[in-house]
């Protein structure tokens, strides 16, 4: 698997959501978000380092890997916008979140493409 440019930015930037993902965790005040949910996100966090790590190497299931805990991961951010008593400083969080981790898909998930 090639390495272009846009496949670099996509794994920088699920680097990144992963890494905030992980640090949500003992960060978070247990309501905003909720404690399971920042740790489904903390878990999530960490398979999308690890997929970055082995994307960056070259190995599709690395790629597949971030793509599907990315989706995950942006999942577990659409609750907010239908709950109660949430702030709008984490919707828009929220809001942000799932707009960069659909950015993010769109730059690696092209690299799964296979080359005739």
């Amino acid at each position: 698997m090639k390495r272009s440019r846009l496949l670099v930015t996509g794994l920088v930037l699920a680097g990144l959501l992963g890494v905030v993902d992980v640090v949500t965790l003992p960060l978070g005040d247990g309501e905003h978000p909720p404690f399971a949910v920042a740790v489904a996100g903390a878990v999530l966090g960490l398979i999308t380092l690890v997929g970055v790590v082995f994307a960056w190497r070259g190995s599709r299931a690395g790629v597949v890997a971030v793509v599907v805990s990315r989706l995950l991961s942006g999942l577990t951010a659409v609750p907010a916008f239908f709950a109660d008593g949430v702030p709008a400083a984490a919707m828009a969080a929220a809001g942000a979140g799932i707009a960069v981790t659909l950015a993010c898909i769109a730059l690696v998930a092209p690299s799964l493409r296979v080359r005739g």
